[in-house]
């Protein structure tokens, strides 16, 4: 219990501020967009595309319902306007106006729509939300996707005793290619698993954010530190037994990234600094070039073929000779691709189904937007790397009182933005849905708020949290 003095001159003590029942259910509507972002795939697999379209509508309304008055009020604070992230926004707007020469017009348009929502919702989080507002939010996502695709797993190897499809449609007669199931109710024979989200690399990926965000979290003393534990390990476990080659490699690259910044942290002099960055950026370029000579037998320990599952030589080749075509604007925005337009339907399948992005963004944005695309994604991304690797780094200071202690909160943006770049060298997913989110999230959060803990929203949530943590 809290001590205090008795003394008369003495104010009495005061319970810290709570939130109100609308800031409340506001957390709660946005934990509900983090959740249906990050697994969409299982909003697809759960209602079908007409179902997932109409969550999106929905979502954009209600955001646009909620957010234009907050806005015309300035509440809780006026937009940051001038703080927006400028590359970011130029690319969506790029990819509007390729509709005027796009070779799939209704797939332009209807992934824009995708694009434009997702972007919405990310300048609404980052409005209404402090720095710890977002983490926590972040975490109680993850949770439910973890907890939901455990009760999923469990379901489907105690109960169905087999395999389930999207939308819980009937298995037909005679053999069926895995790749079509929703989940494959391997949890207990030692095979991936995928989870609500129905996709293995999918899963660990979304694993890996978990592990980070409840890392930051129990680092940070936050509430609820054992459960905290518990569900890293459900996290980790998912990431194991979801077997994904990119994910571990995203998962190394961001604990090198860790340790350096916890290293540059506690380097005190730029002397110190640089040296520690000629060491790293040299064994950077070493592991490289090791892990080009030897990734052949590397691909093999994990099981992975050198053509990196045929992305090298079914996918890619095909990518590059369409970007040809149109090399500088592009053939026309589609992140997904369309599988029903006619462009896309049967030019690159997989297992019998029709792939939907190139499995490397680079080369997607290529296609779709040229060269300009790619410098505004290139832009965007540099960006948000050094801006988060300062923001981690860098001791928090806003008048000379140099002695602040580091947040470990100011490590998440970082450790996202690596994990992204590195997923982008074979998966798409980081221009569109959360990958795309979290880019502007986090790129226009860290502009708007350099600095955890300042500004009074931020500094009622550190009041309220050091005086729960009173023993």
């Amino acid at each position: 219990m809290a001590q205090y003095t008795k003394h008369p001159v003495a104010a009495p003590p005061s319970a810290p501020e709570r939130e109100s029942t609308g800031h409340l259910l506001l957390r709660g509507y946005i934990i509900l967009v983090l959740f249906t972002t990050f697994a969409h795939s299982a909003v697809y697999n759960l209602v079908g595309e007409v179902g997932a379209v109409i969550a999106l509508v929905v979502f954009l309304l209600a955001t646009v319902a909620i957010g234009v008055p907050l806005l015309a009020r300035n509440r809780p604070q006026p937009f940051a306007w001038r703080r927006l992230p400028w590359a970011a926004i130029a690319y969506t707007v790029l990819a509007l106006v390729s509709v005027a020469w796009s070779q799939w017009r209704g797939a332009t348009l209807i992934t824009w729509v995708l694009l434009a929502t997702v972007t919405v919702n990310a300048l609404f989080i980052v409005h209404v939300l402090t720095w710890h507002e977002i983490v926590r939010a972040l975490a109680s996502a993850f949770k439910w996707i973890l907890g939901l695709s455990l009760v999923l797993e469990l379901w489907v190897a105690l109960v169905v005793h087999g395999p389930i499809l999207p939308n819980f449609f009937d298995r037909p007669e005679g053999e069926i290619d895995p790749h079509w199931y929703w989940v494959r109710g391997n949890l207990f024979d030692g095979d991936r698993i995928q989870g609500i989200v129905g996709n293995s690399n999918l899963l660990a990926i979304i694993s890996l954010f978990a592990i980070i965000t409840f890392g930051v979290l129990y680092a940070a003393r936050a509430r609820w530190r054992t459960t905290l534990a518990l569900w890293g390990l459900l996290a980790a476990f998912f990431l194991l037994r979801a077997g994904s080659a990119t994910a571990y490699a995203c998962a190394a690259a961001a604990g090198v990234v860790l340790v350096v910044a916890l290293l540059m942290r506690r380097t005190t002099t730029p002397g110190g600094r640089t040296r520690l960055y000629v060491v790293v950026i040299g064994g950077a370029v070493v592991l490289t070039a090791a892990v080009w000579l030897l990734q052949k037998p590397l691909l093999a320990l994990l099981g992975r073929s050198s053509d990196l599952t045929g992305r090298s030589d079914k996918i890619w080749e095909k990518v590059l000779d369409r970007a040809a075509e149109h090399p500088l604007f592009g053939n026309g925005f589609s992140s997904p691709w369309v599988p029903f337009d006619p462009a896309f339907a049967g030019w690159i399948e997989d297992h019998g189904i029709t792939v939907f992005h190139a499995h490397n963004m680079w080369l997607d944005v290529l296609m779709q937007l040229g060269v300009l695309g790619l410098l505004l994604v290139g832009l965007a991304y540099l960006s948000l790397l050094w801006r988060s690797w300062f923001f981690a780094i860098d001791r928090p200071r806003w008048d000379l009182d140099s002695t602040r202690p580091y947040s470990p909160l100011t490590l998440l943006p970082s450790l996202f933005t690596i994990v992204l770049l590195v997923q982008g060298f074979t998966e798409s997913t980081p221009i569109m849905l959360w990958g795309w989110m979290l880019l502007v999230v986090l790129s226009f959060k860290i502009k708007a708020v350099p600095l955890v803990g300042v500004g009074e929203r931020e500094r009622v949530i550190e009041r309220g949290e050091r005086t729960r943590r009173v023993p």
